[in-house]
């Protein structure tokens, strides 16, 4: 089957990387999303694994359709009883891009109305119950041509399970993990945030340094379909526990705020990976480090949100005269929306990749990280 990954723009190549790892076939990228080959076994190796995807959608069939009726006839001739039993819940949702129909509304209903007209035809009854558990249908037409998926992870991959509440102007899981792989962090050298917040970007370090599956402590809406076997999930799991590392890291978190640090502290533990980070209260205009290799990656305040811009200008000041004490051969990674982040942080960024927090448009900045 066609399994599709969303992912936050920028993202991809991170995304069908992880796909290839896992020895999934024909993986394809293109613009917010990656595709695959896969089984019913993949679907619960890649929800387990996966630490950039946003969920993994398993695609039932595409079609053209330039108008509502186009819709209804080729939604109707999908095989939903193959996969939604008779008290299966199946609502529906998605979005609708350069195409005739551009009412989501509209096309969520018509999708609904033949999706139900299939299901009643099969199982013989005019109204479903819907009383049992969740196939979420998604849709996405673009350019007249409708692709239908169901949602196989139910709530968003970033939702690792190890953080309920946050600090007010949360970094998801899944963009977290992604600076890391970005910095090239494996677990050898020291690592560093020293705007951690609730700890979400060094507790995605140390899972990374463990090779520890991320969905391993959470549930998905596919463990419960009728026509997925649980053994499918028990031997993913199995299988990603069996590539654990165990080994000493050197991982620390900072920030200024008492709480924050208490709160990362708490969702470390809850992760299962406090055995391997050290989270203090810091100002990071003070940050250094002498080991002569690192990786340093944060996620300062913004000015949107947090600060207002002149505030969050002034403190990359004072953090960019401390990160030019670091030894050259550190590698930083600093992701931030501010606009004149470069002319505050007094230094032009070796690199510089788009990326996305949420809908906030974001640039991650390189510096140092000279080869060993």
């Amino acid at each position: 089957m066609k399994l599709t990954v969303p992912c936050l723009f920028g993202l991809e190549a991170l995304v069908a990387e992880e796909m290839r790892r896992l020895q999934l076939q024909d993986v394809r990228a293109e613009n917010g999303r990656v595709h695959c080959q896969g089984t019913m076994g993949d679907i619960a190796r890649l929800n387990l694994n996966l630490r950039c995807g946003a969920r993994v959608l398993m695609e039932l069939g595409s079609f053209p359709a330039p108008d509502f009726e186009a819709l209804f006839q080729g939604v109707l001739a999908l095989p939903w009883e193959d996969y939604i039993p008779r008290d299966g819940e199946f609502p529906v949702k998605g979005y609708s891009l350069d195409s005739t129909l551009h009412s989501v509304p509209a096309c969520q209903a018509i999708v609904k109305k033949a999706a139900a007209r299939r299901l009643g035809d099969v199982y013989g009854c005019e109204t479903l119950p819907e009383t049992g558990s969740r196939y979420q249908i998604q849709f996405a037409i673009i350019k007249d041509t409708a692709t239908l998926y169901l949602d196989t992870s139910g709530e968003g991959l970033y939702k690792r399970g190890y953080r309920a509440k946050n600090m007010g102007a949360p970094l998801k899981e899944t963009l977290a993990a992604a600076l890391v792989l970005l910095s090239r962090y494996r677990g050898r050298d020291p690592f560093c945030d020293p705007f951690c917040g609730s700890g979400t970007i060094p507790i995605e370090a140390a899972l990374i340094a463990k090779n520890r599956a991320p969905g391993l402590d959470r549930s998905f809406a596919a463990q419960k379909w009728k026509n997925m076997d649980a053994k499918l999930w028990m031997d993913a799991a199995d299988e990603a526990m069996d590539k654990e590392f165990y080994g000493t890291y050197d991982i620390w978190g900072g920030d200024i705020d008492p709480a924050a640090v208490e709160l990362a502290r708490h969702n470390a533990a809850l992760a299962g990976v406090d055995d391997c980070i050290r989270f203090e209260v810091a100002d990071a205009a003070a940050f250094h480090r002498d080991s002569e290799y690192g990786q340093l990656v944060t996620n300062p305040p913004y000015g949107e949100r947090l600060l207002e811009k002149k505030e969050a200008g002034e403190l990359y000041r004072v953090f960019g005269r401390a990160m030019a004490q670091m030894p050259p051969k550190w590698r930083i990674v600093i992701l931030s929306s501010h606009t004149e982040f470069e002319r505050c942080f007094g230094r032009n960024a070796e690199k510089k990749r788009k990326l996305y927090n949420g809908m906030l448009k974001c640039d991650a900045f390189f510096y140092g990280g000279k080869e060993k």
